[in-house]
């Protein structure tokens, strides 16, 4: 009988959700501390969103290691961690829904001044007022992923105009090296990119410079894409607004002025955060293990052989 295919898993609802599978062996271990001593045979390593550091560093107590899948689809933090010849699957399809739903969620909130009205509920104030509105608003999103194909999913109700914007252009995604034309006529900008080498401050004060006034800045990807100082100056000018589930740095520390800033809805990096995330981040993670396992290449497959 062949050996089950070991699998280290950072929490115990990885274990019952990959132990029930035939031919896998799930076995928890605790992030950043040394991986279980008679399991150092495992073949694949399930990571969460934190301890890249930690946990990447003992990588090398793996031996057989040749898959690193992780439960988000955000996986550049362990790209300097990633061993030679292993391969990196990430959780594309698992969160993409909510993050979407939190994106849609904060501009509707923005256009429906609903901070407002909660502070004047909070005052027994009332106040009515007209409010901006959601529908037919022209959105530029910066990625063309599985988050913002959803994304653009749940604005098609609301009759916005959504572009998105990708690395190369194809049928229904424009090349992001013509954003810059679409900004003057933007009403919002969404940034849904992993943070790289070319994506990192995408989002800069000649970006900003080209929105027009009133325009929203909504930043559900990496913290790094969006320049936090340029950010701060048109917040503070009063010329644009944002919603930031993500922040640079992060977390954010007390006292530093995003927190302050006028126009700006914040949330501390919640956007896929939702009742069954996790369950649905497994069952994406077990189907590219399986594939795997089976002598295949997981569909996820971001970095290493074969990417």
């Amino acid at each position: 009988m062949a050996h089950p295919l070991k699998v280290l898993v950072p929490d115990d609802l990885g274990v019952k959700a990959l132990s029930s599978t035939p031919g896998i062996e799930a076995i928890r271990y605790v992030p950043g501390d040394p991986f279980p001593p008679e399991h150092l045979d495992a073949t694949v390593v399930v990571v969460d969103y934190d301890h890249a550091k930690e946990t990447g560093a003992r990588f090398a107590e793996l031996p057989g290691l040749r898959l690193l899948q992780t439960l988000n689809a955000g996986f550049d933090q362990w790209l300097p961690h990633l061993p030679a010849g292993v391969l990196l699957s990430n959780g594309r399809g698992a969160h993409g829904g909510s993050s979407a739903e939190w994106v849609v969620a904060a501009l509707l909130a923005i256009y429906r001044d609903l901070p407002f009205f909660a502070q004047r509920q909070a005052d027994g104030v009332w106040d009515p007022r007209e409010t901006e509105t959601l529908l037919g608003k022209r959105i530029v999103v910066l990625g063309a992923g599985d988050l913002a194909v959803n994304l653009a999913a749940r604005l098609a109700p609301f009759e916005a105009e959504v572009t998105l914007a990708g690395r190369t252009a194809r049928p229904g995604v424009v090349a992001l090296t013509e954003v810059d034309t679409l900004l003057p006529e933007a009403d919002a900008v969404v940034a849904l990119l992993p943070n790289t080498e070319t994506t990192r401050h995408i989002v800069d004060a000649d970006f900003l410079a080209r929105l027009r006034d009133g325009a929203i800045v909504v930043n559900a990807g990496r913290g790094a894409l969006v320049d936090t100082d340029a950010l701060l100056a048109e917040l503070v000018a009063g010329r644009l607004r944002a919603a930031l589930d993500v922040t640079d740095p992060e977390p954010l520390p007390a006292g530093h002025p995003l927190w302050s800033a006028p126009g700006l809805l914040l949330t501390p990096h919640i956007a896929g955060d939702t009742s069954g995330a996790w369950r649905r981040a497994y069952a994406v993670a077990l189907h590219q293990i399986e594939t795997f396992a089976d002598g295949g290449t997981p569909p996820n497959l971001v970095a290493g052989p074969g990417a």
